[in-house]
């Protein structure tokens, strides 16, 4: 391996890392980007010069976009599972208001027949 190369493959994985020295954080992996992180010229990271070097960096690259599409199928899943998990909440609550409100109502209309028992004097003491 060739003194430049090595230089190419350490700049490599300093961007693969995110730990690069020639260029800002968070800078994209590229064939240009990797020869700028080396101090070189854009364009000196050459296929024909440099064959492994470059395919290994088209590899790597075809991999972060799988894994992208990857986590992008888990986030649309993760939404929609989540606006599932909203809906059943809703369908919770309810139902449970549903029987706070029918318990409010029987009540009530405990309350009224007592409340006429009471206007027609055949009320008796209720001991609760």
């Amino acid at each position: 391996m060739s003194n430049a190369e090595t230089v190419f493959r350490e700049a490599f994985k300093r961007l693969k890392t995110n730990t690069p020295i020639n260029v800002p954080k968070n800078t994209k992996v590229s064939q240009n980007n990797v020869a700028k992180e080396a101090g070189k010229h854009p364009t000196a990271l050459k296929k024909d010069r440099f064959p492994m070097l470059v395919l290994e960096i088209q590899d790597y690259l075809k991999q972060q976009e799988i894994d992208s599409e990857v986590i992008d199928k888990k986030k649309q899943l993760r939404k929609q599972r989540s606006l599932e998990e909203k809906m059943a909440d809703c369908k919770k609550q309810k139902d449970k208001l549903a029987s706070i409100c029918e318990a409010q109502f029987s009540l009530i209309e405990d309350l009224r027949d007592q409340l006429s028992d009471l206007e027609n004097g055949t009320l008796k003491f209720i001991i609760k």
